[in-house]
């Protein structure tokens, strides 16, 4: 673990408060979120080492002078998200989402001016955000007249009307971030001869499609002026439930795993930057530290099998980690619940409740100093080039389209006011996608979500992959030339495995396939007759030139909901790879680190990682042999074997930041730096056993006991952090 500059900005925090040592989690940059009180915060920020960012909401945040005319002296309250009923879709009171006018633009355009003029040194304009149900304001329908050039159709009129509306809700935020990012590079360029950077901090693509919001994502690749993104993935997306084998349930690395994926879609290839976030909680009293903890992981580890991406937001609101309260075991949360449920039966009323006993407390010391080791351990991962899967790497493309997002509610439909809702069409969990992709990465393949339009930008965007699977019964194809690329992939010793059964009433809305010239009832129409197996093959496998198209006339969400059916199309899938058998495990190597995570639903067998391990999840960093990978369990090791030896010492893990590193022949040296109120840990190996192991803080040197593993040659120390710089002195 070396000493790398924070100019390399490989992690990062957002914060919309003061720095306070207690969350000086020792990332690179921050992003001081919103305009309140800027100055001030960016001044105390930057006095702690941090790069300075800003980040403020791009579709909703405290813009009431805007709307309210204290701005332009124009009201602008018709520019909220309304739905059917006329109610405005809200963050909170006063605080809509907006519809992005180009009033709109201009009025967040002068906020921004000011924070480059504060010296921030790039903005991140995040969730561009359009609900599905919305597009009932006035703001709306004028867009919708300039744009289409006719009148307002209600969206929820027919399948043709809630398709075109959310196109335009895509392109109406694309043009707005586009009209920002150009006119404050200028400004920045102009003004203070500096290029100033703009990121776009968004949920996946299939998060917001499962949610019903519409955001540009993959359309952000035609603006040459955003330079990158960041994913936001948490327990909060990834643990939306879903369907497998038929049994609907929280599944948070499968999911995230795949959120991951089709995120690093938007940068592969371009040269942009992209930050994964990994949130160590949730601002959600329903959930406790212990749950918190274990579905922190499995985002992690779901990040960590993507190694394109080497760079992460540590931690959204490090305030709400380190100070947050909730309850310490999922027992006493459950204790509580039951608690609050007699209380309510006998009578009382929701707002007079108060527990019998105070079980809230502030995150746990030893989850505080295991949390920190990984934020600083993924600040190691740039410099892990070398990787392999070491079982074999058994990756599969599954397509996912930007228009997922323009289908996801059928006219009449009313169950769309709650992401938590039940749906017995499986449309709210977004069942055929699932039903797609769960099977492949249950059977231990590396389902790999690929965005569809990229097709289009790059002529060889197919070309890294030999499997691909489709279906346009929940997206449809943006234009022909993707069908071309698709059939001149497949030719060229491709393998397409093509899923759909033709019933999606969204084949009927007013696009390409059935307009002008063309006369085709679905776009899969299309693509058969380019690839030459006719209007409506029959299931079974067509040789297509030097390729192969396994056809399955089923509807994708069966995959999902039918146990037998899924089992059907894992075993076709797997049979095209050449037979190999399903694995419950997925297993990757980035350099030193090994990325484990085993599956549960499919498999109560564990599997064995071989060697020895550092246990980078476990209090204590224990060296492991041959670790157990129970099902439902995911790991992050460090592979003693991997050590770099070449050196007389180094630090493995460290629960904070390792500046002014120096190793001698019989000496380890450096300063440590992180949060306060903590109890710091590190792992090192040296040559020889150690002699001494010596902290010094505030002028005073104290001796620290420490455990020497001979097997490893590594020992293990822990010393209390209060914030400021302590000298950490290894004699061996």
């Amino acid at each position: 673990m070396k000493d790398y500059p924070r100019t390399e900005e490989r992690t990062g925090v957002q914060e919309s408060g003061d720095f306070e040592p207690v969350f000086d989690v020792q990332s690179d940059f921050v992003m001081v979120y919103g305009f309140h009180d800027l100055k001030n915060r960016i001044k105390k920020w930057k006095k702690a080492g941090y790069v300075i960012h800003l980040m403020t909401g791009v579709s909703w945040g405290n813009y009431q002078d805007y709307l309210f005319a204290r701005w332009d002296g124009i009201n602008h309250r018709d520019e909220g998200q309304k739905l059917p009923s006329g109610e405005e879709r809200a963050h909170g009171p006063d605080v809509p989402y907006m519809v992005p006018s180009n009033a709109f633009a201009h009025y967040l355009a002068d906020g921004l001016k000011y924070a480059v003029d504060c010296g921030v040194e790039a903005i991140h304009l995040e969730e561009p955000e359009f609900w599905v149900e919305t597009g009932y304001s006035d703001a709306f329908k004028r867009e919708w007249k300039i744009y289409y050039k006719e009148d307002w159709i209600d969206p929820q009129s027919s399948c043709d009307a809630q398709y075109r509306a959310s196109k335009l809700k895509q392109y109406l935020y694309t043009r707005t971030l586009d009209r920002l990012c150009s006119e404050l590079k200028e400004y920045a360029m102009v003004k203070y001869g500096r290029l100033l950077r703009f990121y776009v901090p968004t949920h996946s693509l299939i998060n917001y499609t499962q949610w019903k919001i519409v955001s540009p994502e993959s359309a952000l690749i035609d603006l040459p002026t955003v330079d990158g993104y960041i994913a936001q993935i948490w327990t909060g997306t990834s643990r939306e439930r879903n369907y497998f084998r038929g049994v609907r349930k929280e599944r948070t690395f499968e999911t995230a795993f795949l959120e991951y994926g089709v995120m690093q879609e938007l940068v592969r290839g371009t040269g942009r930057r992209m930050w994964y976030l990994a949130d160590p909680i949730e601002d959600n009293p329903r959930f406790s530290w212990q749950d918190y903890r274990a579905n922190y992981y499995r985002t992690v580890v779901a990040s960590l099998f993507h190694p394109e991406i080497s760079d992460y937001e540590v931690s959204p609101w490090p305030r709400r980690v380190m100070k947050g309260r909730h309850e310490a075991t999922d027992e006493t949360l459950k204790a509580r619940r039951e608690e609050f449920r007699a209380f309510t039966e006998a009578g009382g009323k929701r707002e007079d409740f108060k527990p019998s006993a105070d079980t809230m407390v502030t995150i746990p010391p030893e989850y505080k100093t295991n949390l920190l080791t990984v934020m600083h351990t993924l600040r190691d991962m740039a410099d892990q080039g070398d990787i392999e899967w070491p079982r074999g790497n058994r990756e599969v493309a599954v397509a996912l389209a930007d228009s997922a997002m323009f289908q996801r509610i059928c006219p009449g439909e009313t169950n769309y006011g709650s992401i938590d809702a039940g749906s017995e069409s499986g449309a709210l969990e977004f069942s055929p996608f699932y039903g797609l992709a769960l099977p492949l990465v249950k059977a231990g393949i590396a389902a790999r979500p690929v965005q569809l339009d990229n097709i289009r930008r790059y002529p060889a965007y197919l070309d890294p992959y030999k499997t691909l699977v489709l279906s346009y019964e929940f997206m449809k194809p943006a234009s022909p030339d993707i069908n071309e690329g698709l059939s001149g992939w497949v030719k060229n010793g491709g393998t397409l495995v093509l899923v759909g059964d033709g019933s999606d009433p969204f084949h009927g809305v007013r696009e390409w396939w059935n307009s002008g010239a063309n006369r085709y009832d679905t776009p899969t129409e299309h693509l058969t007759l380019a690839l030459g197996i006719g209007k409506s093959p029959a299931d079974g496998l067509y040789e297509v030139g030097s390729g192969r198209v396994l056809v399955m006339n089923v509807h994708p969400a069966k995959l999902a909901k039918d146990a037998a059916a899924s089992d059907d199309y894992r075993d076709k899938v797997l049979s095209l790879l050449g037979g190999v058998e399903p694995s419950a495990t997925l297993d990757l190597r980035r350099g030193v680190y090994r990325i484990t995570a085993r599956m549960d639903e499919v498999s109560d067998e564990s599997d064995v990682l071989e060697g020895d391990f550092i246990d980078l999840f476990a209090d204590g960093l224990p060296v492991v042999e041959n670790p157990e990978l129970k099902p439902d369990s995911v790991g992050l090791w460090y592979d003693v074997r991997r050590i770099d030896k070449s050196e007389p010492a180094a630090i493995l893990a460290l629960s904070g930041r390792a500046e002014k590193t120096d190793v001698s022949q019989r000496s380890l040296k450096f300063t440590f730096r992180g949060p306060s109120e903590m109890t710091a840990q590190a792992r090192i190996w040296t040559k020889r056993p150690p002699k001494s192991v010596k902290v010094t803080a505030d002028g005073e040197t104290k001796d620290l006991p420490f455990d020497y593993e001979p097997d490893s040659e590594t020992s293990y120390f822990t010393f209390p952090s209060d914030g400021k710089p302590i000298k950490v002195s290894v004699s061996f």
